[in-house]
């Protein structure tokens, strides 16, 4: 086989009553199944839920483990005088009516399994009376605990008690975060399977391609906590792909049309600083050989996918990677598959006989990427699916999410884009074109793994799952709030509280965060900043606040407590103090914190780079883990919304920043013998930014910390106000804008500039105005020249004014999120888009697309929307760029915003946008869209004087004595643009890797394709221009 060599390599042999086994596992999920192996449980009701984990051995084997004998079960609260001896007739009495309610169920025949009775308290709400009776249902199936739960809320009645409707608790948990918290299992962590406790399946009972197979009882395994030796990652195989199709001219590829042409493969194991072990390429036809590389080439397209399913299989990756593969390549892979009757493919996964099957629209509106409403949902069960452009999507804001874009912005290099247009071409062509197309496929695959790398993120997201004991699969597809329903379920199941269904509600809302008015300026004098350490959940501990600590209202009375026993929140409500009852939250905190304390001790002592990154991704984790929970309790569509937590969190945060401004500005006066009278200038939720008066950085951050240590022994404890940093200069837009040079670990040196909400940051605004903005901010704070950041926005306006600006710069990109009908005014981006769908379908932008566009001229009065363009298109045709428009809605309000602190309003407004360098002569270049000019006829003219020439020629007759002149100042010109676009041809050529073959790159996310583009365009104009002269 061509592939045995990339095998794992074989278990050891093994002795069930001598040695334990120990794995990391890696994801689980449940499946039901009406037969158990000899010595586990039999299902009682016809079927039976089976825990299944996926792991792998310290030494790099796989394994799937089967836990038997769970079940779901959730609560309700007993009616008053409920009698245990009635709990067979209450269970018998359920059964009986949620059969009748499942009837088409005929692998079910037991619903409700067993009812006891427990002492319990639910968790919302202070109730000093203690535990009360609640009854635990257990049910067959995981799907019945919905149905069993309706069942008893709309009003159940037995032979002994009347009807009744009934309150649920815990009935919205997973039946895989139960399992999990029951067990002691967190996501990624460690399993050891006892000696004599477990069962191994023999070759023909397995049920998966892993290479061990064991069945155990869910309570008789060993599950260690993430902490000391136990924090190792296994050598996880990651499988990263791509894939290429021949698609048509001008259409997008369909798999029931458009074949697989070639499929790249990069396999590396994580933690591993040597390169990937294993990279491959599949082709339909032969395909030269490329360095490093595995080549297999196919005559037939079903051969070729056959092939690739058994490398999967013989590979047996961990975690399947790449870009876009959730929403593209597996989808068109498994269509493909499917169209060409192929046999085995729908068997990709590590379940044998289970048919990889696509759930939903087979390409998903990738504007609902990385979101929950992700439409393409794929059973595939290889491995732990982590698609890099959904991941970036949730983490990470940029301007464009194309695979050249991303690397370009974290890995520093741009890569090949080859358009699907010209695939087919080089598939038809040779074994060297061929083989072209190979290595831009492999790079494709390459480029994922190099991002998992670069932004931790397997490790990352692998310490989140360990500390919130989710599994690994539910951070790619789940939201913010089951992360912490778990840690929440596994604090109550200590202290037998229970966690109530509370009916979602959008009606309430509260006050959110404080902003003190900012008092704008450029201040040319240190501006220090206090900052709230972990501001929220401090709160939150100082005040006890918790659902199980929150007074009712009326109950302080019926409870008793004295004055001293609870608090006022500064939003009105009522919590108990913690002598009194101390709150989970509170204690959720203090562990997440200590946890994190620990990390970061660990990591300034620990030399290893691949641990020191773990602990990284680990302290990460726990800070991420903290700030959510106060968004938990603030979410009204969530599982556990409580406005009384949130509203009293925030009113809190708005209470001590006006606190802070008043302990700052009453201390530090010139009365108290400070040399200057300090002044808040600014604050925003957790921080304030101080005037001190003083001259220097080194004096602004000794004030910073001694105001700090002031002011934190004013707040209960945890609360802690901290130095933070210095700004040098600094200049205050508006509320939430701002920008200084930052100081934090030297008073000599900055460490950056900050920039916050200015136009160097927004992904709406052209280039151009990133980089102006940028430019005029270190002129006016790195070089102290106000004047100089002045003459340069002067000189771009000019330049912008006068056509000199490169269209790369002037390029909008805006999400299309919707279709046209939906939005309700008409978008320059969504036009464009249907006017592109329109010429060529193919290459139109889809939903979820970031479109890029510029404006250009067009009939006077004309709307925006309807002279937005296409940049290929504008060069292509010649269009004018409308200059105006992008002075007027491009830069004139950026560059006003940070001008006007500096120079005043007025004078601001007259210096930048009137004056001799917006009189400049503007230089007329190309077609304008509609209008009058839509009915003119293009003249020949004198290339030396314009002058209108009767008929066809280079010159008229009072430029013919200067005729030789002209020809060489025309051919001057045409060197110089040979000569430009040499040099770009051969930058794009050291790009894709080779000097020797044409460039194909097609990268609209690269200025330097748009500039060839441009350039190619003019060397023919002035080609043409030469031709005029005759041979």
């Amino acid at each position: 086989s061509v592939v045995s060599e990339w095998r794992r390599p074989p278990f050891p042999d093994l002795d069930p009553e001598k040695d334990p086994i120990i794995f990391q596992q890696l994801d689980l999920e449940h499946y039901t199944d009406d037969k158990t192996p000899d010595g586990m449980p039999a299902p009682q009701g016809g079927t039976a839920p089976v825990i299944r984990m996926f792991g792998v051995t310290a030494e790099g084997h796989s394994i799937l483990c089967h836990f038997h004998g769970f079940l779901p079960y959730f609560y309700v609260k007993a009616m008053a005088g409920f009698k245990e001896e009635h709990c067979d007739e209450f269970c018998q009495c359920l059964n009986e009516l949620v059969m009748k309610e499942m009837r088409g169920n005929k692998d079910v025949t037991q619903a409700v399994y067993k009812v006891e009775c427990c002492m319990k308290q639910g968790m919302y709400g202070y109730n000093s009376g203690g535990k009360s009776k609640f009854l635990k249902i257990t049910v067959a199936v995981p799907r019945l605990v919905a149905t069993t739960k309706r069942m008893l809320e709309t009003g159940f009645r037995t032979q002994t008690y009347p009807e009744h409707c009934y309150s649920a608790f815990e009935s919205f948990i997973d039946f895989e975060i139960r399992f999990m918290t029951d067990t002691g299992v967190t996501g990624c962590n460690w399993i050891e399977l006892v000696p004599g406790k477990y069962q191994v399946r023999a070759g023909c009972e397995m049920t998966t391609s892993a290479q061990l197979e064991v069945d155990v009882l869910w309570n008789e395994f060993t599950s260690h906590p993430p902490d000391g030796d136990w924090q190792k990652i296994a050598p996880i195989r990651i499988l990263s792909f791509d894939i290429e199709c021949a698609g048509r001219k001008g259409v997008f590829p369909v798999p029931n049309i458009d074949p697989v042409i070639q499929i790249a493969s990069v396999v590396k194991c994580q933690g591993s600083t040597e390169k990937p072990f294993i990279k491959t390429i599949f082709t339909l036809n032969s395909c030269s050989t490329i360095v490093g590389s595995k080549v297999f080439s196919f005559r037939d397209e079903k051969e070729m996918l056959q092939a690739f399913t058994d490398f999967v299989c013989a590979v047996d990756p961990d975690i399947i990677s790449g870009y876009n593969i959730q929403n593209f390549d597996l989808p068109y892979l498994i269509n493909r598959a499917n169209h060409l009757k192929v046999a085995k493919f729908p068997y990709l996964g590590r379940i044998k006989d289970c048919v990889t099957k696509i759930e939903g629209d087979e390409y998903s509106n990738r504007s609902k990427m990385g979101s929950r409403e992700s439409e393409a949902k794929l059973t595939w069960r290889e491995g732990v699916q982590f698609d890099v452009l959904l991941a970036l999507l949730r983490e990470q804001k940029l301007r464009s999410y194309t695979l050249n874009a991303v690397s370009f912005h974290f890995l520093g290099e741009q890569k090949e884009d080859v358009h699907h247009s010209i695939i087919t071409e080089l598939q038809n062509g040779s074994a060297q074109t061929r083989r072209r197309l190979a290595v831009y496929c492999l790079k494709d695959a390459f480029l994922p793994i190099r991002l998992l790398d670069k932004l931790m993120f397997i490790i990352n997201y692998m310490e989140m799952a360990r500390v919130t004991g989710v599994p690994l699969s539910y951070l790619l597809t789940r939201g913010q709030s089951i992360k912490v329903i778990s840690q929440l379920l596994r604090k109550t199941k200590e202290v037998d509280l229970l966690m109530p269904v509370i009916p979602t509600s959008n009606n309430d809302e509260f006050t959110g965060a404080t902003v003190i008015e900012p008092i704008k300026g450029y201040y040319n004098q240190p501006i220090a900043t206090l900052d709230f350490s972990s501001l929220y959940p401090s709160i939150m501990q100082a005040h006890n606040l918790c659902y199980t600590t929150l007074l009712m209202k009326n109950s302080k009375e019926k409870e008793n407590l004295g004055p001293d026993d609870f608090i006022k929140t500064p939003s009105g409500d009522f919590f108990v103090k913690s002598h009194i009852r101390m709150g989970l939250l509170p204690e959720i905190l203090e562990s997440l914190l200590s946890a994190r304390r620990n990390a970061k001790a660990m990591m300034k002592v620990e030399t290893d780079p691949f641990k020191r990154s773990v602990l990284d991704g680990r302290q990460l984790a726990l800070k991420i883990s903290c700030n959510s929970v106060y968004g938990f309790t603030g979410a009204q569509v969530g599982k556990l919304p409580c406005l009384e937590i949130s509203g009293s969190v925030t009113a809190f945060g708005r209470m001590m920043i006006d606190q802070t401004k008043r302990h700052v500005e009453t201390q530090y006066t010139v009365e108290n013998g400070y040399a200057h009278n300090a002044k808040v200038i600014y604050g925003d939720t957790d921080s304030v930014m101080v005037k001190f008066g003083v001259a220097t950085v080194a004096e602004s951050m000794a004030l910073g910390k001694e105001a700090a240590d002031l002011v934190s022994e004013k707040f209960v404890k945890p609360i802690k106000l901290e130095f933070e940093k210095v700004y040098y200069p600094y200049l205050l837009i508006n509320k939430k804008r701002y920008a200084g040079l930052y100081f934090s670990s030297s008073s000599e040196v900055h460490d950056k500039m900050d920039c916050k909400g200015i136009e160097t940051v927004r992904r709406d605004n052209a280039p151009l105005t990133a980089n102006l903005i940028s430019t005029c901010l270190q002129k006016l704070l790195i070089n102290r020249d106000p004047e100089g950041a002045v003459d340069h926005a002067k000189e771009v306006i000019s330049d912008l004014l006068c056509n000199r600006i490169d269209i790369s710069q002037l390029i909008i990109t805006k999400e299309l999120t919707k279709t046209k009908e939906e939005y309700a005014a008409k978008q320059a981006h969504v036009e464009l888009a249907e006017r592109m769908k329109k010429r060529d379908a193919g290459s139109a932008p889809q939903l979820g697309d970031r479109v890029p566009f510029v404006i250009v001229c067009g009939a006077k009065g004309q709307a925006a929307y309807l002279k937005s363009e296409d940049p290929i298109y504008v060069l292509e045709n010649n269009l004018q760029i409308d200059t105006e428009h992008y002075l007027k809605h491009q830069l004139s309000q950026p560059l006003l915003r940070i001008f006007e602190p500096v120079l005043g309003e007025a004078k601001a407004q007259s210096v930048l946008l009137k004056g001799d360098h917006t009189r400049v002569k503007k230089v007329v270049s190309g077609k304008v869209m509609g209008g009058l000019m839509a009915f003119a006829k293009k003249r020949v003219t004198c290339i030396g004087c314009k002058a209108v020439l009767p008929k066809d020629g280079a010159v008229c007759v009072h430029c013919e004595t200067r005729e030789s002149q002209i020809y060489q100042k025309e051919i001057a010109k045409l060197s110089s643009l040979e000569e430009k676009f040499s040099r770009l041809w051969t930058q794009c050529q050291r790009c894709q890797g080779s000097l020797h073959e044409e460039v194909i790159c097609t990268s609209r996310d690269c200025p330097i394709f748009y500039m060839r583009k441009k350039v190619r365009i003019d060397l023919e104009s002035q080609s043409s221009v030469l031709r005029r002269f005759g041979s």
